[in-house]
């Protein structure tokens, strides 16, 4: 089964349609499956990222990429997390 790369996002978030083209060629390069995650189904979420979405991560809260990313940030922000 892929690993899963977490968007974190909400409903009507138009930076999130934005990440999403700049994240696709990482799921295939990667071996990743896209999970979107709505922020606001979790008071803790978003509590936390309210005001920073789009973000990405691997399922540490506390290690995430945040927009503004093109795929090259997101490749090298992935690299040692996948590779290690």
């Amino acid at each position: 089964m892929a690993r899963e790369l977490i968007l974190y996002t909400t409903l009507g978030c138009s930076l999130c349609e934005k990440a999403k083209v700049e994240i696709w060629p990482q799921l295939e390069r990667f071996g990743l499956r896209l999970k979107e995650q709505d922020i606001a189904e979790d008071p803790q979420l978003l509590e936390r990222f309210a005001t920073r979405i789009p973000l990405v991560g691997l399922g540490d809260c506390d290690d995430v990429c945040a927009w503004p990313f093109d795929a090259g940030q997101l490749e090298a922000w992935l690299r040692p997390r996948i590779t290690a």
